[in-house]
């Protein structure tokens, strides 16, 4: 079953070069994200009963865990969820003329491309192959954030490749020295073997596992949005489609935040949950919190402060690795899962804002409960669930969080943290809210939804951060408790 994830992105490409009609492209890519979700929910339910999966195939390479298929199942519930979005979007943007037929086309080759890559470094248990996929990753995205070929759109994309390719050039320098560790320990058949490095990670040379783990946390952070890498980010979400905004934000983000997890497992379980590790994820993410804190309240284009809101989030997950606790472990895959979810639901609701007033410019959008009102009521609700207010699951997953700090008696970092959350939020405040109300609508735009399956797929990611502020999924807690036993060494 999970030669058949890497399978279906292949053929959907490959359907897409054949195909010529558009109402073929919509079917293929809307299939194709149905069989991946089935796949998906046969490999979790596989991976709950016998914790890892493991295939003989290619030296066995292939691995799947409990932490692996969480970010897995991530990127398929939110690829399908942007494969039914993009049916109305690109209709939309054919009927207006901003693509044609041909650029259909490409944008869903380069999305399969895109997902195909995220579910290869998410099924393979060697670093130096998930480092491989990663890095396509930013080959794939990186024509989507450019697919409008305007000025500021090249510009955001070649932003994005130069700044992601030097971090991940660096991170490849960190997987070197990583190798250089594991000389005399391991065998040549367990070259960047992280499940060998981590069994065996007592024996590695201590100095050049730390030098290892500062050069991965600077490439993969970058990729991952932290401060002060994040350069990128906020023009890249800003100018790249709308669901590809999505896919950036609740899917690239985690891939290279779980690289960063797994290196963190293995150097803790080196040094016995080191300091020197702890302290400097727990100071980027604080720094990436208060960068999100200092520039929302700046922001004038609604897209880039839902980007610098993912640099917060990042921030907050990064703190939770740094305190490496079962408890902090816990709260901050949990919120890995809960920002995904969230912060695609307003990037989804952005592109029907977007379609709509043909602006990002926040001081131009007014009375969008008269124009919109479904994706007003479902963006307005998204705006306090990634605030952190109850009963959304951000709230419950900060919660968890900020309680493994205070149990871990560290009240400054507590308190700092929850002082920036609520700058964070005054700021989401006084900037945003002002386009919900007015009667200074464009008198050229009717009222009314456009994209009504991108409405249904907003209101579907509603539901399901309202239900898991209330309620976890016994099968979800098992999964999470099985994937912190795993980092830690259980």
């Amino acid at each position: 079953m999970g030669f058949v994830l890497l399978a279906v992105p292949v053929i959907a490409v490959v359907l897409f070069f054949l195909l010529k009609k558009k109402q073929y492209q919509h079917a293929v890519s809307v299939a194709a994200s149905i069989i991946l979700m089935l796949a998906a929910a046969l490999l979790t339910r596989e991976v709950i009963l016998f914790k890892t999966i493991e295939y003989a195939a290619l030296g066995g390479i292939f691995y799947i865990d409990s932490l692996s298929i969480i970010v897995l199942d991530i990127v398929v519930i939110i690829g399908f969820m942007t494969s039914v979005y993009s049916i109305g979007y690109l209709e939309e943007e054919l009927k207006h003329k901003k693509l044609d037929k041909g650029r259909l086309r490409i944008y869903y080759i380069l999305m399969y491309a895109f997902i195909f890559t995220m579910l290869l470094a998410l099924t393979v248990k060697n670093i130096g192959i998930m480092w491989v996929a990663i890095e396509a990753t930013t080959l794939a995205s990186a024509f989507l954030v450019g697919f409008y070929n305007g000025k500021d759109a090249i510009e955001a994309a070649w932003k994005y490749i130069i700044i992601c390719s030097v971090g991940i050039a660096i991170a490849l320098l960190g997987i070197i020295f990583l190798q250089f560790s594991s000389i005399g320990v391991l065998e040549s058949s367990q070259f960047l073997d992280w499940t060998a490095l981590f069994n065996n990670a007592q024996e590695l040379k201590g100095p050049t596992l730390r030098l290892a783990f500062i050069f991965i946390l600077i490439g993969f952070g970058t990729k991952a949005g932290l401060a002060p890498m994040h350069t990128w980010l906020p023009d890249a979400h800003s100018q790249a489609p709308s669901p590809i905004s999505t896919l950036m934000s609740g899917v690239l983000l985690n891939g290279a935040m779980y690289g960063i997890i797994r290196i963190v497992a293995i150097i803790n379980h080196s040094f016995g949950n080191s300091i020197f590790v702890g302290r400097i994820m727990i100071t980027v993410g604080v720094l990436s919190v208060v960068t999100a804190a200092v520039f929302i309240f700046t922001q004038k284009d609604y897209k880039r402060l839902l980007a610098y809101s993912s640099i917060e989030h990042m921030g907050i997950i990064a703190i939770a690795i740094g305190f490496f606790t079962p408890l902090s472990l816990f709260g901050g895959l949990l919120h890995m899962i809960n920002h995904s979810f969230t912060k695609s639901m307003l990037f989804l609701s952005s592109g029907n804002i977007l379609q709509k007033y043909n602006t990002k410019e926040i001081s131009k959008i007014k009375g969008m409960f008269k124009l919109l009102p479904v994706t007003a009521t479902v963006f307005l609700l998204g705006l306090f669930a990634i605030g952190g207010t109850p009963p959304f699951s951000v709230f419950a997953s900060e919660l968890v969080v900020i309680s493994s700090i205070f149990q871990e008696n560290n009240f400054f970092v507590g308190g700092l943290l929850i002082l920036l959350l609520a700058i964070i939020f005054t700021g989401i405040v006084l900037t945003m809210f002002k386009i919900f109300y007015g009667n200074d609508t464009p008198t050229e735009t009717s009222p009314g939804e456009i994209n009504i399956p991108g409405v249904c797929t907003i209101v579907g990611l509603l539901v399901i951060i309202t239900t898991m502020g209330l309620y976890i999924p016994n099968e979800l807690k098992e999964l999470i408790e099985n994937a912190v036993q795993i980092i830690i060494g259980g």
